[in-house]
């Protein structure tokens, strides 16, 4: 035989919507409310309606014991179901609508009652606190039945206590409230219910419009794919509320902006510090492919409003490509000054091929000695200016494109600068940069010419980079170290915009500063000051720092 199958147990299946969920348990929750608000104002309504017909009873005991005459009859009359203790008492019962009025004397031997007969008896409960002078309030049965009782003494004129007056309130009618209470509260309870179950609904709808009638299953999976996704891609990713504060940071984007966990929650000024980068998150410099500089990286971001008012920026990283393009440009710069000098070449050869072939052998020496010693003659003066040889070599090749674009590039008589570089790479990005803008603006203008200037004092180095171009209007003079701004034509493989804010920034990493103004002769002169970076005198130029490799591959030509 086959074993008998188990039992199936009973299972609650939800509904799978977040709304009908939310709404489930929101009307349970209300109800559950109502039930327990219902309950817990009931169970004291019972001791307070007690309460208010003790509280009754011992006022209308009070007000008859404190009339003199009823004190007055129980000495002076006996007795009887016609006297006037008993007529007193009725009419006061008649008028309080109360269960009984019991006057005693001090033996407990009633002189009014509801049931004549039990006038001359003693009274059916114990007395004594109330003959000793207190007042009672108490639940209690008698003959009566079941009564909420006060009880006060009854005094003569002098004080002295002759008696006691007892008045009950039939229990019945306490019960009667309370149960007459019950239809009121359950009514109310039951609009509460109503209206909360309404506001439950509305809720339920809103989040269902939110959600997009999503299951909770649904939303798990997203959450899932979001966070494989954003930790996922190349790009850097930032959410921002509509306050401005940063929400969500993925993986890239904590490499590329240098910032961790902490930066969630707060502004972008405070985490990333004012300057381009955190106006271009912010919003507050607008466009597309916008170009800005964090570090030694050279960033491109993007930004798209959301719809609760917040926003979702993307950066990409384009070191690597401004360096590929920087190189191109380089070697594009070179392959025109080949062409130059071949060009350059084959008309001194023929020249010194005329010279030979006319037998004017002298003057073919003296040419070539001359064409030899201008070369030799300009780097030795550079060599004997510029100690360090990645500048001298530097400044040696910038030299050579100059003349090759037809401006005249020399050093100026106070130059000086020992090998005594801590970060010569650095520096040679920035001497880069400035004599290439220089360059730029002297071209093909007349009487072309720019001057370096370097000088060493103690460990402070100054370079000021002067030439003879157009110069840069006042206005202008703090937007051309803004990242991405310039006035030349983009090339097609990369952006402007990059060169004069990294050297600023190379200066200000260095705790030194970059500026521009207007040279003695016209055009502009740019002056940088690095405070820290010689060595001192009494250190070896081998226990220099070298720089960060990408310092100098971002360089990029800034033009006014």
């Amino acid at each position: 035989m086959s074993p008998t199958p188990p039992a199936r147990r009973l299972r609650l299946h939800l509904p799978r919507r977040m709304f009908a969920q939310v709404l489930l348990m929101q009307v349970a929750i209300a109800a559950g409310v109502a039930v327990l608000a219902t309950g817990l104002f009931l169970a004291p309504l019972s001791d307070q309606l007690d309460d208010q017909a003790m509280r009754r009873a011992l006022a209308i005991a009070q007000t008859t014991a404190a009339q003199p005459q009823i004190a007055e009859d129980l000495t002076d009359t006996p007795a009887t179901a016609g006297g006037p203790v008993q007529r007193e008492a009725e009419r006061i019962r008649t008028a309080t609508k109360a269960e009984y009025i019991v006057v005693m004397d001090r033996r407990g031997v009633r002189w009014s009652h509801p049931t004549p007969s039990e006038i001359g008896r003693l009274v059916s409960t114990d007395p004594g606190q109330a003959l000793a002078g207190h007042d009672v309030m108490q639940i209690d049965s008698g003959t009566l039945g079941r009564t909420a009782r006060g009880k006060v003494p009854l005094r003569d004129s002098d004080g002295k206590i002759v008696g006691a007056v007892s008045v009950g309130i039939a229990y019945d009618s306490v019960r009667a409230r309370l149960l007459h209470a019950i239809p009121g509260l359950f009514a109310y309870a039951g609009g509460a219910l109503a209206v909360g179950a309404l506001a439950a609904w509305l809720i339920s709808r809103r989040v269902q419009r939110q959600t997009r009638d999503l299951a909770f299953s649904d939303i798990s999976a997203l959450l899932a794919e979001r966070e494989a996704m954003l930790h996922g891609i190349r790009e850097g990713v930032v959410a921002l509320d509509r306050g401005g504060r940063i929400r969500l940071l993925n993986d890239e984007a904590r490499r590329l902006l240098g910032i961790g966990d902490e930066a969630v929650g707060r502004s972008l000024d405070e985490a990333l510090g004012e300057g381009r980068t955190a106006d271009v998150l912010a919003g507050r410099v607008t466009g597309t492919d916008l170009l800005t500089v964090r570090g030694q990286r050279v960033l491109v971001a993007n930004r798209m409003p959301t719809d609760d008012g917040g926003a979702v920026a993307t950066l990409r990283d384009r070191t690597e490509l401004e360096q590929l393009g920087r190189e191109l440009d380089s070697t594009r710069g070179l392959i025109d000054a080949l062409r130059a000098q071949d060009h350059e070449h084959a008309n001194r050869m023929h020249t010194v091929l005329g010279l030979l072939e006319l037998e004017m052998y002298d003057d073919a020496v003296e040419f070539v000695g001359e064409v030899v010693g201008d070369h030799r003659a300009t780097a030795e003066q550079v060599a004997e200016k510029i100690q360090d040889p990645l500048l001298a070599a530097l400044l040696v090749g910038k030299a050579t494109v100059a003349a090759e674009r037809g401006v005249a590039l020399s050093l100026a008589d106070r130059t000086g600068l020992p090998d005594r570089l801590i970060d010569p790479r650095g520096l040679v990005t920035i001497v880069g940069n400035l004599v290439d803008n220089a360059l730029d603006a002297t071209a093909g203008t007349p009487h072309a010419r720019v001057e370096v200037e370097l000088q060493a004092e103690g460990r402070i180095a100054t370079l000021r980079v002067r030439d003879t171009g157009p110069g840069i209007p006042e206005e202008q003079r703090e937007l051309i170290f803004t990242e991405g701004w310039s006035t030349k034509q983009r090339p097609a493989h990369r952006e402007r915009g990059i060169g004069l804010p990294l050297v600023r920034r190379l200066a200000e990493r260095q705790g030194g500063s970059a500026s521009v103004g207007e040279a003695a002769g016209g055009g502009a002169e740019f002056t940088v000051v690095l405070p820290e970076a010689l060595a001192a005198a009494d250190l070896e130029p081998a226990l220099s720092v070298p720089s960060d490799p990408h310092a100098h591959t971002v360089a990029e030509e800034e033009s006014r």
